[in-house]
């Protein structure tokens, strides 16, 4: 299959240029489109003759191409309508009636605040010649009209207020929300590139609009649209960014689901990350035992840690009534021991549970609640080094920790 994408050195068209790379591989879900698929990228730095060889025998056509910041308005229908007329021209002159997708925006409805709209009258003016050319050739005609995007690779400063955001957040820099209650219906990259690809495969998701430019989905519908999106105002936007830009302090990672927003503007905020603030400093406690460093927590899952045992070295000798924890060796050799508190009917200490373990077979070991615990290094040259999870964070008002010899 051969795939031409117009602006393919944009936003968008990098992230589907990349991902349809992928799907070539047999690397990404898409694997199925096929092991011999051939991607043209075409962009400002093309020439003509590129144009007419790719649009000679291409299967698909993602036009991306577009003007979002022209230094005069008329270039707006230069480059969003002018293009598009040039594009369709030359499938016509090869007869190539392949399936094209126009990349269009929600301005083009030219309703609300998009009244009298330049770039829309243009995008409007683009979906009409896309829709008549379908008309005249039979070929598959599929209009997106794209919200607010991003995601990694966005341009700052240009057409995306969270790629300003994020960028300015990430370096340090300030940033102006005149009204944080403003909503905004943003798409992210990889739900739009999923869908773009999901449109080669002829499962595009089909809607019309209502009066009030909202999506209807109908699978007759005459434009196509990403299923996903999130409507977010600029206020919890900044709030997120804020409790991001913390994490390397409070080693707190907020909660990020699956599919939230969330989970999308960190990915987001951190591609935008200047190379002396990917890496930063954790705080190790160290004595002549050796160390113990937290690295991570959370809201709800606990957190995570590191402890490095010096050879010969006991730690530990403490119990939890409802603290529980993972221990996990990773380097090294080592003796986990465990004894339940207390003693059984017949005033007898419990018994020792005994784990020795290694880092050549990494294994996770329960502490229970209830029961003392330690890990004894038993190498005499090399450090244990062991990850360890506790179900909750440290409470220093209530530690929840007592010490007792196992």
């Amino acid at each position: 299959m051969k795939i031409l994408v117009t602006g393919a050195a944009g936003f968008v068209g990098k992230n589907l240029v990349e991902t349809l790379k992928c799907a070539s591989d047999g690397r990404d879900k898409f694997h199925s489109l096929s092991e011999e698929l051939t991607i043209y990228e075409y962009d400002k730095d093309s020439t003509p003759e590129e144009l007419d060889r790719y649009c000679s025998d291409c299967d698909f056509v993602f036009n991306l191409a577009g003007v979002n910041r022209p230094k005069e308005t008329s270039e707006f229908m230069e480059g969003n309508f002018g293009f598009a007329s040039v594009l369709l021209d030359t499938l016509k002159k090869h007869g190539n009636t392949c399936p094209v997708m126009l990349s269009s925006s929600v301005q083009a409805t030219l309703l609300g605040r998009y009244a009298g709209s330049d770039y829309g009258k243009s995008k409007l003016a683009g979906e009409e010649l896309f829709f008549k050319y379908g008309e005249e050739t039979g070929a598959k005609v599929i209009v997106y009209r794209f919200p607010n995007l991003f995601g990694k690779w966005c341009r700052p400063n240009y057409n995306s207020a969270v790629a300003t955001f994020c960028h300015n957040k990430a370096n340090g820099l300030d940033i102006t929300v005149n009204d944080p209650s403003t909503e905004l219906e943003l798409v992210y990259i990889d739900d739009l590139v999923d869908e773009m690809i999901s449109a080669v495969l002829g499962d595009e998701h089909r809607c019309d609009y209502d009066e009030d430019g909202q999506v209807v989905p109908d699978t007759a519908g005459r434009y196509a649209y990403v299923p996903v999106s999130h409507r977010v105002t600029l206020g919890e936007i900044v709030e997120l960014l804020d409790t991001f830009v913390a994490q390397p302090t409070t080693l707190m990672m907020p909660d990020i689901p699956s599919g939230s927003f969330a989970k999308k503007l960190y990915s987001t905020y951190l591609s935008y990350l200047p190379q002396d603030k990917a890496i930063f400093d954790l705080k190790m406690n160290c004595d002549d035992r050796g160390s113990f460093t937290e690295l991570l927590k959370t809201g709800s899952h606990g957190q995570f840690s590191v402890n490095i045992s010096k050879p010969g070295i006991t730690k530990g000798q403490h119990w939890h009534h409802t603290k529980w924890e993972f221990f996990i060796v990773v380097s090294g050799h080592g003796l986990i021991q465990q004894r339940r508190v207390g003693v059984d009917e017949n005033g007898n200490p419990f018994p020792v549970i005994e784990y020795e373990v290694t880092g050549e077979k990494i294994q996770a070991i329960h502490m229970l609640p209830g029961y003392a615990h330690n890990i004894i290094n038993l190498s005499d040259s090399q450090d244990l080094v062991t990850l360890m999870w506790a179900n909750e964070l440290l409470d220093p008002a209530k530690p929840d920790t007592f010490r007792e010899e196992v």
